[in-house]
Formats: C-alpha cells, structure tokens, sequence
C-alpha cells in the first residue's frame, strides 16, 4: 500500500468524507467472511453483498464452477465499490481451490446447511477463530466438495412447512445475527491499521471521478516531472 498516494489523494476529498470512511472502518471486519458458490440469480447475488455492506463484512469470495456471478446494480446499489471481491473461475470446479486457500488463511469453512454434526445459528460458537460461511447456489446447494471439506455445520432454525429459505436470506439472517455476536465478544474482530489504510486508498480512488488523473499527478510529482 502506498502511503504517500493515499496522502496525496485524501487532498481531493471532502473531510465529511473522510469521517464517514473512518467510522464506517472502524465496523468493518475480516474476522469472518461469506463464500457464495455457483449462485445465477443476479437478485439474489446483489443482494447478498448489499447486505454484507450493511453489516460491516468485507470479504466475498465468489465461487463460478457453472454460473457466472452477474451483479443487478439496482439491487447492489453500489455496494461493490465498498466490498471486497475476490473470485474464483480459473479450474474446471474451484470449490475445493477456494476453501482450501481459506482454510490457509486461518478461516473454519462453515456450510450453511442442515448435517448430522450441525449446530444451529443461535449457538455457533463464534470465539473459536475466523470462519467463513459458505452458501449454496438457488437450484441444488452446497456442492459435495463443500461438505466433504467443510470444518462445521450450520443451519438456521425453521418452524414451518417450507424447507429453506432463499439464499439472500439466509445469507442476510445469519450475517444480522453473527455480526452482532462477534462485535459483542472478546475478539480481535477489527481491522489492523494496514488494512484500514488500504481500504481507504480503495474507496477514494472508486470515489473519485477519473481517478487515473489524479495518480498521474502524484506520479509526476515524484518523478519529479512539471504538471
């Protein structure tokens, strides 16, 4: 990240601004993240990150083994220029690509579905590390590499007739309810001090109109070429 561009560039945006991506950072966390595989329906797909936004998830890590993830910008209402999206298409089935570069990372892969070994929303056990909910596309949900490879279980209770809710939400129940319960715990749920940097040099460069400008200047600068 580089800290003289982000610097430079906070010089072209309001402080009212600068506040507001402040306090929005400050609620931000990667202590858990959401994966979303094979998901078609463009209004479920937006839907899911226009929620995640709103409380404070900033990694999506987008599964395409079949389906291409198609964003309704009416339904996202920009959402995507705060978000981080990271997406997997490279293979044939990128599943197993996925939650193993995850598990890595230090993540528990959670499946959102009901299992044998399953606990339900209201009892995860959110202080035992990071963990990364994995949910399942609109027609068959979660592939069998995910729950081969899932580390735990998890499933939203349900007192009705119909056996599952759609997907965004149930995306959307289970980020209200463990976004809150990780806020409210002992752990280190928030950004580091680098990360906040790097968002912020992210979304004033999203924010700016032609933004390439505005670095040509910098670069200019410290080449030390007039303007």
């Amino acid at each position: 990240m580089n800290k003289d561009l982000l610097l430079f560039l906070k010089e072209y945006i309001t402080e009212n601004r600068l506040e507001i991506f402040n306090k929005v950072l400050s609620f931000r966390t990667r202590y858990f993240s959401v994966i979303l595989e094979d998901i078609y329906q463009s209004q479920n797909a937006s839907a899911v990150l226009r929620t995640a936004d709103c409380f404070g998830v900033q990694d999506i890590h987008i599964i395409e083994n079949r389906n291409e993830y198609q964003i309704n910008p009416d339904v996202a209402v920009g959402s995507t220029k705060w978000l981080s999206l990271n997406y997997y298409n490279e293979l044939e089935n990128n599943t197993l690509r996925t939650l193993t570069k995850l598990k890595t990372q230090g993540y528990r892969i959670v499946a959102t579905t009901p299992h044998i070994n399953d606990v339900d929303l209201y009892n995860f056990d959110v202080t035992k590390g990071k963990f990364a909910l994995v949910f399942g596309n609109e027609r068959e949900g979660l592939s069998n590499k995910v729950i081969e490879n899932a580390d735990e279980f998890l499933r939203i209770p349900m007192y009705g007739f119909t056996e599952s809710y759609n997907i965004s939400v149930s995306a959307a129940l289970c980020m209200q309810y463990l976004s809150e319960k990780v806020r409210n715990s002992n752990v280190n749920w928030q950004l580091s001090v680098h990360e906040k940097d790097e968002l912020i040099l992210e979304w004033i460069i999203n924010t700016l109109k032609k933004p390439e400008t505005f670095i040509n200047k910098f670069n200019e600068i410290n080449n030390g070429i007039k303007t």
